[in-house]
């Protein structure tokens, strides 16, 4: 126990944001959308000390003066978990069917999303949103400004923001917020979920729990430290224990397999009787994008952490 938790604790530094990087947090209105079954708002948020993060956040129709519950959903930009441009009505096609922000507005959440940092961290490079060059380019230049950082940890950071901006909504309920990611968002999800206390409910879709299975090594996420905590014998479902094995829906399918839910049940088994009941599983085996019917399942197990008067 005392070398786990000496090794979490270096994990959590990296992670943490640095004492350098201040700034003062701030946001600024750009534009309301009004839709037929829901609403959408998008606004500026100062996500360090010289850059802002553009953010969309959508609202089931007519929220009335019952609180809403909410899940925060990381991406590499917006538009791609809502499905669309809301200013040119023009389809992602590239995301249909993983749209997570359209399904669960729809199902009654506030749902929140964010442009990642390959797009705020490097504001002037003149690639495409979905060159994955600009995801080298962007994680070089912050470690080159903050050696002690990780690409993780911003991605973190910059997620963290967004909870911050639904607990100050007074339309959502701060109790019932959870998070949904698929892919580099299911890693975002997971790694948020299980530091920000916050955060009531995990859901991730084929991320790579385990460090062999995906590119954790990028450094955009890891880097070279990757090898430093593998000798130390620290892999993510230690993160899961430290969260207090918050509830967390793991959706397999190619980078996650059956792999994946055995060392999280491993996990569970060796902690309180309950842990196991906090845990949801399923492989659909077809491939890095889930089916509609692993979505579902995923989405109605957040439901049940988020309904009102669940303690």
């Amino acid at each position: 126990m005392v070398k786990f938790l000496s090794v979490l604790s270096i994990v959590l530094q990296y992670l943490a944001v640095p004492d350098c990087y201040q700034f003062v947090h701030d946001t600024e209105p750009v534009r309301k959308y009004s839709f037929e079954d829901f609403d959408i708002e998008v606004l500026l948020q100062r996500n360090g000390p010289d850059t802002w993060q553009r953010v969309i956040m959508a609202f089931p129709k007519d929220v009335g003066d019952e609180l809403c519950p909410a899940v925060v959903v990381p991406f590499y930009f917006p538009e791609a978990m809502l499905g669309f441009d809301p200013e040119t009505g023009d389809v992602e096609e590239g995301y249909r069917g993983i749209e997570m922000m359209l399904h669960l507005v729809r199902r009654g959440f506030v749902c929140i999303s964010a442009e990642s940092y390959h797009l705020t961290y490097c504001p002037e490079s003149d690639k495409d949103r979905r060159d994955f060059s600009r995801w080298e380019d962007a994680a070089n230049a912050l470690m080159d400004d903050y050696p002690q950082w990780c690409g993780i940890g911003k991605l973190v950071a910059d997620t963290e923001l967004l909870v911050d901006l639904l607990e100050a909504d007074p339309r959502v309920d701060d109790d019932r917020i959870g998070i949904a990611g698929h892919s580099l968002g299911g890693k975002t999800a997971f790694y948020t979920g299980c530091t920000d206390p916050r955060i009531k409910v995990i859901l991730a879709s084929d991320f790579g729990l385990l460090w062999g299975q995906t590119n954790w090594d990028d450094p955009w996420y890891w880097g070279a430290r990757l090898g430093d905590l593998e000798s130390a014998g620290f892999c993510n479902v230690d993160l899961w224990i430290y969260s207090g094995y918050r509830p967390f829906f793991l959706i397999a399918g190619k980078y996650d397999d059956d792999a994946s839910c055995q060392a999280l049940e491993k996990a569970a088994d060796g902690g309180p009787a309950w842990a196991s009941d906090n845990l949801g599983f399923l492989n659909h085996a077809s491939g890095h994008r889930p089916p509609e019917y692993a979505l579902e399942a995923g989405y109605e197990f957040m439901e049940k952490y988020l309904s009102p008067g669940r303690e």
